[in-house]
């Protein structure tokens, strides 16, 4: 990932139904959770951020607002760059998830119109699907394509999940581009490299960039540079996350803690009294 340069965004919510400025292309959003997501512009509705993933507003992710510490601009290249003639034709209606699926359902093709779906959601379901942790799935897509769900890369991998046609096709994938089959299809190929490699994960993300071919072929992660900086990337962002959930935990225990143990002192007292009062001549 490139060099970001920190800038400071003040960023206030007035009231619900009104709607922030969009922010300038290639914002990073960020994550109390240690994530960050690129985007090109958001907008403020009540307890909710809207993250648009394109200029054209036709793809985004819902974000809890309380959720987002700050803005910061990407000055880094997208992972993915997008060739006008690559991506198909999209209404300016269609948004993120276009089609409402259930996972598994781009297997057989079948899927019927419906309405956005956020991303958390998505993640989630395909997550549930194939018990994956939801985080890895996340970080995985922010490797690949950044949030863009319209991200084609220069060798041809397509969507949210950067799947090649051949490896889209094996899945069961008609439409790449679709949110919910991508990350479905995604996840269930994750899920079978995880297996492949007795649950490695060092070697399932290998595999993931470099395909299972170079890991059999290297006993591990290839030398490639592309695929070592790829699952470090993924690796550190993954645990940054783990580590920021392990100590939001402490705190809520130990808040628990000393409301528990404020409620004993408090308690103790009439008790306390009341044996003083009955041991008196």
């Amino acid at each position: 990932m490139g060099i970001l340069a920190k800038i400071a965004v003040c960023f206030c919510v007035a009231s619900v139904g009104l709607l922030a400025l969009p922010a300038t292309a290639a914002d990073l959003a960020i994550l109390t959770n240690g994530f960050s997501i690129r985007h090109d512009h958001h907008q403020v509705i009540g307890a909710t951020t809207r993250l648009y993933l394109s200029a054209d507003s036709s793809s985004f992710t819902d974000v809890p607002t309380a959720d987002i510490t700050g803005y910061e601009k990407d000055l880094s290249p997208p992972p993915a760059q997008v060739a006008e003639s690559q991506v198909p034709a999209r209404a300016p209606s269609e948004q993120l998830a276009k089609t409402e699926t259930t996972p598994g359902a781009s297997k057989s093709g079948s899927s019927k119109s419906g309405p956005a779906v956020p991303l958390n959601d998505v993640v989630n379901s395909a997550s549930a699907a194939y018990h994956l942790d939801p985080d890895l799935v996340n970080s995985v897509i922010h490797a690949e394509s950044g949030f863009n769900a319209h991200a084609v890369s220069p060798k041809g991998a397509r969507g949210l999940m950067q799947l090649m046609p051949d490896t889209a096709n094996k899945l069961g994938v008609n439409d790449a581009f679709d949110s919910q089959a991508n990350v479905d299809g995604g996840s269930r190929y994750l899920r079978e490299l995880l297996e492949r490699y007795n649950f490695d994960l060092v070697k399932a993300l290998a595999a993931y960039n470099a395909g299972p071919q170079r890991v059999d072929q290297y006993r591990g992660v290839p030398p490639f540079r592309e695929t070592r900086a790829y699952v470090a990337r993924i690796v550190h962002e993954y645990n940054r996350k783990i580590i920021a959930q392990e100590k939001e935990a402490k705190k809520k225990q130990a808040a628990t803690s000393t409301k528990v143990t404020t409620h004993t002192h408090s308690t103790s007292k009439p008790a306390s009294t009341t044996v003083a009062a009955k041991t008196t001549p």
